[in-house]
C-alpha cells in the first residue's frame, strides 16, 4: 500500500469513527468570535480535496504563509477528494461549523453562490491596494465569478492530458503523430498491448475512469453539452454516440484499454497513474496536476487529441476556486483573503505550478527567475498552458449538477457496465432534460 492510500485510509477512519463533521474540523464561528491560537493569531481553518504529493506541498505553502506573518494561523484540513470537500462545506454551513475557506470545483462554488452563502471576494481586492486583475489570467478570474460577482477566486488551473511511455512507444515504432486523434492513438493502443491468450499483461492506454475523459472526447468530436439557448440537453448526439461507444469498445471488446475504478478517494487515480509508471500500460490520460509524481525520464507529456481527423481538439481547462463562507466572523474572512493573496502571488503561484503541474493563474509566475529556469529543464510543464489555450471552457450546470450526475452514470455504464453508449446516453439525456426542463420552468 502506498504513502497515498494509507493516508485516505486513515482520513476515511477518522470519519467513520468521529463523523463527517468532525473529520472536516470543528473550529467554525461562534458568538464569541474566531478561535485563536496559544501565541493569540487568528485561525484560519482550511478544507482543500488534495492527497499524495499534492497535499505536502499545500502543506508546506500552509506552513509558509504562517511563518510569514504574526496575524493569522491557517490550519488546513485534508479532504477525501473534491467532491467530499463540498458535501461536507454544505453540512458544515448548515451546522454554522465551516471553515474559513475551501477549495472547490467552480461549478461546486456556484452551488453555493445561488443560495447567497458565500462572500463577494471583490469587497476585498477592491480596497486591497496592491491588487491588480491584470495580474491574473482573465479567463481564470472569470471562472469565479458569479452574477458579476467573484465568489470563487482561482487558486490554480487544470486540464487533462496524455501522458506516454517514451521507450514503449519507441519500441513499437510509434511516433507522436499517432496522438494527433484519438482514434489514432487507439490504433497505436492496440499495437502497444500484450496479451498471454486472452490475459492482458500491458496495455496500450488507459483513460482516466470518469465522465470527464469521456465529456472531453465528445467535445473534441464536435459535441455540446447544451444547446445555444440553454433549452436542449445535447448530450446524445451522433457525435456523443461516436466518441462514448468507441471507448466502450475499446476497453471491453478489443481489450486494447482499461480503466481503474472505485476505492477510497483518490485511490483509482494512483492506481492508473501507477500502471504507468511501473510498466504497465503505454500511457494514460491523466491531470495537469499529475506532474509532480511522474518521472519524465520514463514519460512525456502530449495535449489532447481531437477524436478523429477534420475534428479540433477541445478539452476542458478549469481553475479550482477558493471560496470564502458568510457566516464566519469578519477577522476570518480577512484571514482567508489575505491567505488567497499569498497562495496566489506570482513567487508562490510558481512555486506550486512547478511542484504540481497546475497551471499558474498569477501571469507573473513564469517571468520569475526560478520558473524560467525551470522550464528549461522541464518542458512537460508548458504543455497544460498550450492546452488552456484552445480548451473548452469550464461547463457551469444550470442544474445544479444534475446534468453532470447523469453523465457520471452513463458513464459508469459505458466503462463498467458495457452498456452501448446510445442507451446509456439516451437515458442520461431524459434525465438531464427533465431537470433543464424544471429549472426554466
Amino acid at each position: 500500500m502506498n504513502k497515498f492510500v494509507k493516508k485516505i485510509c486513515a482520513v476515511a477512519l477518522i470519519s467513520i469513527v468521529s463523523g463527517s463533521l468532525a473529520a472536516c474540523g470543528n473550529s467554525g464561528v461562534s458568538a464569541k468570535g474566531p478561535v485563536k491560537t496559544a501565541s493569540g493569531k487568528i485561525q484560519v481553518e482550511y478544507w482543500y480535496g488534495l492527497g499524495g504529493k499534492l497535499g505536502d506541498n499545500m502543506e508546506k505553502i500552509i506552513k509558509e504563509f504562517n511563518d510569514s506573518q504574526d496575524k493569522y494561523e491557517v490550519k488546513g484540513v485534508a479532504q477525501d477528494k473534491y467532491d467530499t470537500t463540498f458535501k461536507n462545506l454544505q453540512a458544515g454551513i448548515a451546522a454554522k461549523k465551516s471553515p474559513a475557506v475551501a477549495l472547490l470545483e467552480p461549478d461546486k462554488a456556484v452551488i453555493f453562490a445561488r443560495k447567497d452563502l458565500l462572500i463577494n471576494i471583490s469587497d476585498y481586492t477592491n480596497k486591497d491596494a496592491d491588487f491588480k486583475a491584470d495580474n491574473y489570467l482573465e479567463s481564470f478570474l472569470e471562472t469565479g465569478k458569479y452574477q458579476d460577482k467573484l465568489i470563487g477566486f482561482p487558486a490554480f488551473g487544470t486540464t487533462q492530458l496524455l501522458y506516454y511511455n517514451k521507450q514503449a512507444f519507441k519500441d513499437a515504432g510509434i511516433s507522436e503523430d499517432k496522438l494527433k486523434t484519438w482514434t489514432g492513438l487507439a490504433e497505436a493502443a492496440k499495437k502497444l498491448t500484450k496479451k498471454d491468450g486472452d490475459e492482458v499483461s500491458f496495455y496500450g492506454w488507459e483513460p482516466m475512469w470518469g465522465q470527464d475523459n469521456l465529456i472531453d472526447a465528445a467535445l473534441s468530436n464536435g459535441g455540446k453539452i447544451l444547446s445555444d439557448d440553454g433549452k436542449q440537453v445535447l448530450i446524445n448526439s451522433p457525435e456523443w454516440i461516436e466518441a462514448w461507444d468507441s471507448f466502450r469498445k475499446w476497453i471491453h471488446e478489443d481489450k486494447i484499454m482499461r480503466i481503474h475504478s472505485g476505492g477510497q478517494g483518490w485511490e483509482y487515480w494512483y492506481a492508473t497513474v501507477d500502471d504507468a509508471m511501473k510498466d504497465k500500460a503505454a500511457g494514460y490520460t491523466g491531470s495537469s496536476g499529475d506532474q509532480g509524481d511522474l518521472d519524465f525520464n520514463k514519460l512525456a507529456a502530449f495535449e489532447q487529441p481531437a477524436f478523429k481527423e477534420g475534428k479540433k481538439s477541445s478539452p476542458i481547462a478549469q481553475a479550482r476556486v477558493l471560496v470564502i463562507p458568510k457566516e464566519i466572523s469578519d477577522e476570518e474572512k480577512q484571514g482567508a483573503y489575505e491567505f488567497i493573496k499569498y497562495f496566489t502571488s506570482a513567487k508562490v503561484s510558481a512555486q506550486w505550478s512547478m511542484a504540481s503541474g497546475y497551471i499558474s493563474v498569477n501571469k507573473g509566475s513564469t517571468s520569475t527567475p526560478e520558473f524560467t529556469e525551470y522550464v528549461k529543464k522541464n518542458p512537460q510543464a508548458l504543455v497544460p498552458t498550450a492546452q488552456a489555450a484552445h480548451a473548452t471552457k469550464v461547463f457551469i450546470d444550470p442544474t445544479d449538477g444534475k446534468i453532470i450526475d447523469a453523465l457520471k452514470v452513463a458513464a459508469d455504464k459505458v466503462e463498467i457496465e458495457n452498456v452501448s453508449a446510445k442507451d446509456a446516453l439516451d437515458e442520461a439525456q431524459k434525465t438531464a432534460q427533465e431537470a433543464v426542463d424544471s429549472v426554466k420552468n
